[in-house]
């Protein structure tokens, strides 16, 4: 019997993006009378034998460049070529090439929205100050013009609901939730004390932040070290970041100007006695939750978090974090409550993709019924 085929496309994701591979891919794959596709950005890392998924990079280009503005026709060049009868993509840089799909083709459509473009570009520093309000606006405009054509809308926060005015109620909330790897477990080395900040690198994530926390408890305790994983798209912001740490032994640095691999995130997670989570205040990430905080509760990491309510309420009923000012630390009283706080005191709950698949794999059931 012929197999549906699905593509989940993205430009700057790579192929082996963890939304897209590890959980929308892999949960699709496991149903018999799938076959799915994965395009995205290439990485070198990729990792793809525990899931029945092809993978089809993109050729590489720069971030600010031609080859980026053709990556959408590339993209619908590998479209196709696999002839979908659904295709899901998570970029507004993707939403014309998805509506000529639909026009054209027949191909069934679904908008994953993993950001709030419009307001990042607003408020964050990727683009000039100048051209912020042109580019934000462009993006809302053809997200409120090709919505009808769309069968639905994966959310993956649920405060997009009350921001987005476009959704019409053909939306589904499908949180970032972390893939557990089978087998997972914690063991950390007793004569260090291993902070981690993983995740996009920027000013607007709060690896500063971090940096400098780390620097001021070092000065006390030097079995502190950190170690700062994942990857920053802007070269003058990587180096500074580098300029930062470049007299600190105790901080190293994993990725940066590369891609890093979900797994290798985990096995920092693995290895680490305190993760941190420390974005500056911004309107980018109100009511938003941070996928690095349910990976860190998943695998019941002590978390050194800034002091915002809703990332507050999450942690409480398990005892998972302690609070921080990040602009006014007491680093010894900060040391203490990190050696005597038991933490986890229960196991979380609902954090894994687990409590997201069947509703997801439900709604791909009935926009391809």
């Amino acid at each position: 019997m012929k197999k549906r085929r699905i593509v989940l496309a993205s430009i700057l994701k790579p192929i082996d993006d963890t939304r897209m591979l590890e959980k929308l891919g892999a949960s699709l794959a496991k149903v018999q009378d799938y076959e799915v596709f994965v395009i995205g950005y290439p990485s070198p890392t990729t990792q793809n034998q525990d899931h029945a998924v092809y993978v089809l990079p993109l050729k590489s280009f720069k971030r600010m460049s031609l080859g980026r503005l053709l990556a959408p026709w590339q993209t619908m060049k590998l479209i196709r070529k696999v002839k979908p009868e659904l295709l899901i993509v998570n970029t507004h840089e993707l939403l014309i090439v998805s509506a000529l799909n639909r026009i054209l083709f027949g191909v069934r459509i679904v908008y994953d929205i993993r950001e709030n473009y419009f307001r990042n570009v607003l408020h964050t520093n990727v683009f000039p100050a100048l051209l912020k309000p042109l580019i934000a606006g462009w993006i809302r405009l053809k997200e409120k013009l090709l919505a009808p054509v769309f069968q639905g809308f994966l959310l993956a926060e649920k405060s997009y609901e009350n921001e987005l005015g476009f959704l019409s109620h053909r939306h589904l909330i499908l949180e970032n939730k972390t893939y557990l790897f089978s087998g997972f477990k914690r063991e950390t080395n007793p004569s260090k004390i291993r902070l981690l900040f993983s995740g996009t690198l920027a000013d607007s994530t709060g690896v500063f932040q971090a940096i400098d926390l780390a620097k001021a408890l070092h000065t006390i305790d030097t079995k502190i070290e950190l170690r700062i994983i994942g990857y920053c798209a802007l070269p003058k912001m990587l180096e500074n970041i580098k300029n930062s740490i470049s007299n600190c032994s105790f901080i190293t640095l994993v990725g940066g100007s590369t891609l890093v691999a979900h797994h290798q995130i985990m096995d920092a997670i693995a290895s680490s006695d305190f993760g941190i989570i420390s974005y500056p205040p911004s309107h980018h990430i109100d009511n938003r939750i941070p996928t690095k905080l349910y990976e860190y509760q998943a695998c019941q990491l002590p978390i050194l978090i800034q002091d915002y309510e809703p990332w507050i309420k999450l942690c409480q009923p398990y005892s998972a974090a302690l609070v921080l000012d990040f602009q006014n630390i007491d680093p010894a009283a900060l040391l203490e409550k990190m050696a005597t706080t038991q933490f986890y005191t229960s196991r979380p709950t609902d954090v894994t993709w687990a409590s997201e698949e069947t509703k997801f794999l439900q709604r791909i059931k009935e926009i391809l019924a």
